[in-house]
């Protein structure tokens, strides 16, 4: 066994990438700590840098943001760039929202606004494919926050779409998976989100703070289970060999 084998066996980190100082990891990062994993943040946007290999981490998840993966920040171009060592590695990768969008850059896709204008702020009807369907139960009803969407990319796996926005989930190989909505979010990030992010409530399609708040106690044990099942799915438990996750 090498090094780095016996490195990524024993570890029980997984480095979370944030893009703002207040951000958390949410209910990811909980779930992930409730499975013996410890959280390795880091926050590029202030200086935080990647590591050049994930040998001594089980995975990554890149989270969302309120900047755009076109954008011409240098940290944006940084982790686009970055992203090529999770999958030289093999090593789980998950991109949400934001950190799905620069993944598909990442692959050659582009990240583009609705032609019509429109949003998803709130609660969207989410559809499996049938190999999304092979794999888990998905939710009838997702919470959104984003204003652009993505392309699939070249050998990518199509595993969930939206009305709106197409391209809603894909699988990249056997480890790496990007999401477009937000799973993550607890009560009181939704409740942060919603007061801070009021003018995103303004734009075409969105809705309005109530319909989040009523729809969370309507939508979330649905995606609650998705989420865990998803995890099973993904990365396992820190006990498991990694070899298996």
């Amino acid at each position: 066994m090498s090094t780095a084998e016996a490195v990524s066996q024993a570890s029980t980190k997984v480095l979370i990438i944030l893009h703002q100082e207040t951000s958390t990891p949410g209910r990811v990062g909980q779930r992930l700590i409730q499975r013996g994993f410890d959280l390795d943040i880091r926050r590029p946007p202030l200086g935080d840098h990647l590591p050049k290999t994930l040998d001594d981490h089980a995975g990554a998840v890149m989270f969302g943001g309120p900047m755009s993966a076109n954008d011409d920040d240098e940290f944006v171009a940084r982790e686009i760039d970055w992203l090529g060592v999770p999958l030289r590695e093999d090593r789980p990768f998950l991109g949400i929202c934001l950190g799905a969008q620069k993944l598909v850059r990442h692959l050659g896709g582009q990240v583009r606004e609705h032609p019509d204008g429109l949003v998803e702020v709130g609660y969207y009807p989410l559809h499996a494919t049938k190999a999304g369907a092979s794999l888990l139960d998905w939710p009838a009803m997702i919470y959104q926050w984003h204003r652009e969407g993505f392309d699939l990319p070249e050998g990518a796996e199509l595993l969930a779409y939206g009305d709106n926005y197409p391209n809603q989930a894909f699988r990249y190989g056997k480890k790496t998976y990007a999401i477009q909505f937000h799973t993550e979010l607890t009560l009181a990030m939704m409740c942060k989100w919603t007061v801070k992010g009021a003018q995103r409530m303004e734009l075409p399609g969105a809705q309005n703070r109530a319909e989040h708040l009523s729809g969370r106690m309507i939508h979330d044990a649905p995606v609650q289970k998705w989420l865990d099942d998803f995890l099973d799915l993904w990365i396992g438990t820190a006990d498991e060999p990694a070899e298996t996750r």
